[in-house]
Parts: C-alpha cells; sequence; structure tokens
C-alpha cells in the first residue's frame, strides 16, 4: 500500500519513488534531438509517457506496480525533458511522438499500450492515430485534443508544490540547467496551441483508449473527456474520485489499479 500524497508536499520534497535500476537504456537520436528512454521488467509492453515540464522519474510508483504485474515498461524522457535533448525547433505532439516511435524502432519493439499522463496522453494519442498498427492500446489520462478542453489557469499551491519539483529535476537532469525558464515558455506555447483534433480525425481512431480524469483536475474540462469518450470509438470514461490531474503521485494504488485493469482489458 503506497502512501497518499494528495498535496504533493512529499513529492516536492523528495520526488517519487526513485526509478529501478536497469541494464537497458540510453539514448535515440531522432529529429535533431538525443531522446533518452530506460526499459524494465518482461512481458507485454507498455511505455509511460510523463506530463509537460515532467520526466520519466516521475513514474516511480508505476513502474514496479508493473514489473511486478507482468510487463515489460518503457519510460522515455521526452524531448527537452529530463535527460533528453532538443534543438531550436518548437515543440509539438507530432514531433514527440515521432521521438516514441524512434524508440520502438531502435529496441525492436513492434507494439505497445500506452499510458499517457497529460501532455504524454496527447502525444499517445496522436501516435495511436498515425500508427495504429503499433499500439495496442492508449489510457489517456488528464489532457484535452483540442484547445476547448481546457480550464482557464488558476494557481493552486499544488500547482506550485509540482512545479517547484519540476524546476528541482530539470536543474538536475537536463543538459541545459540554466535554461528552466525558456523550456517552460516553450512548451507552454505548445500546450495553448496544440492539439487540434477535429471530431472527425477522433472519430478515426482504431485503438481501443480508456479516458480516464481525476475528480478534481485543475486543467481539463471534465464534459471534455465525456466528448473524448463519446466521440472516440468504443472508448470508456473512467472518473478517478478524490483526486486531480496529479492522480499517478497523490493516489498511485488507485491509478495502478486502473493502468491494471485497462491493460488486461486490451490483452
Amino acid at each position: 500500500m503506497t502512501a497518499t500524497d494528495n498535496e504533493l508536499v512529499n513529492f516536492e520534497a523528495n520526488g517519487a519513488l526513485p526509478l529501478p535500476p536497469t541494464n537497458e537504456q540510453g539514448f535515440v537520436e531522432n529529429e535533431g534531438a538525443r531522446i533518452w528512454y530506460a526499459s524494465y521488467g518482461a512481458g507485454p509492453a507498455v511505455i509511460l509517457l510523463h506530463g509537460g515540464l515532467g520526466n520519466s522519474g516521475n513514474w516511480g510508483y508505476q513502474v514496479p506496480a508493473l514489473i511486478d504485474a507482468g510487463h515489460r515498461v518503457l519510460v522515455i524522457d521526452s524531448r527537452g525533458h529530463g535527460r533528453s535533448t532538443r534543438d531550436k525547433c518548437p515543440y509539438t505532439y507530432h514531433l514527440m511522438a515521432s521521438d516514441v516511435l524512434a524508440i520502438m524502432d531502435h529496441i525492436g519493439l513492434e507494439q505497445a499500450a500506452l499510458v499517457g499522463w497529460s501532455d504524454g496522453a496527447c502525444t499517445a494519442l496522436i501516435l495511436a492515430d498515425q500508427q495504429p498498427e503499433r499500439v495496442c492500446g492508449v489510457f489517456f489520462f488528464a489532457c484535452n485534443m483540442d484547445p476547448s478542453g481546457t480550464r482557464e489557469f488558476k494557481a493552486t499551491p499544488v500547482i506550485e508544490h509540482c512545479f517547484s519539483r519540476h524546476r528541482k529535476d530539470y536543474q538536475a537532469l537536463s543538459a541545459t540547467p540554466d535554461q528552466f525558464e525558456a523550456f517552460v515558455a516553450d512548451v507552454s506555447k505548445m500546450m495553448s496551441t496544440e492539439p487540434n483534433y477535429s471530431t472527425e480525425q477522433l472519430a478515426g481512431i482504431k485503438v481501443p483508449v480508456s479516458i480516464v480524469l481525476g475528480e478534481h483536475d485543475e486543467f481539463i474540462k471534465p464534459e471534455h473527456a465525456d466528448y473524448l469518450a463519446r466521440t472516440i470509438p468504443d472508448a470508456e470514461f473512467v472518473l478517478l474520485p478524490g483526486v486531480s490531474h496529479f492522480a499517478p503521485l497523490q493516489q498511485p494504488d488507485l491509478f495502478n489499479r486502473e493502468v491494471r485493469a485497462f491493460l488486461d482489458r486490451i490483452e
């Protein structure tokens, strides 16, 4: 049983659990960037895609649980995040989807389930739309697929605690540790202008999808999540009680239970 951290006080101070040791990690060159990844365990593959401004270490409570459930788990630092580098090109979700595909190709992974959190959820769904034969399902947590899906931003102590941790991690991991403010500005520009999926594009998605949202999400409108679940063929909608945008850190056992249920369903 993992302790709850609803206010993210522990996360700000200590981060998530450290990722387990691995002998399989490295960088893959793609479109002007070096993208870091690591792989753990064995079994059906699951790729975990973290949120904007974060890094793979944010999945510290998920990786061991999924290994124990019999999965091979891959984590990827999105371009410009964590250990991964970037070039001068603007961030786009399509570009980050190409990074995930490049890593799958590099390690010879034919197909995987994708668990995406916030920006990682956009990346996952776009990759599934573009390359459905490579994706066996998408657990889409806490994101929008067009600009109408986001709430007006309001700062909260929980968001501040998370942002403080992201700053510390960026300075510790990044190849450009003094560029956090520019990094935030560039990622925020992508978030404010993308993605822009139409109803028709959503209706064309061909893989199993679970649209998941915390009851108290600070960024995403619940009616948008409901719209996604109604528009994507055969998608389900799951509302996580008592948590917000940061459920994987706030109540890991609750979040992990839903991820495992989704993986069991698509397998």
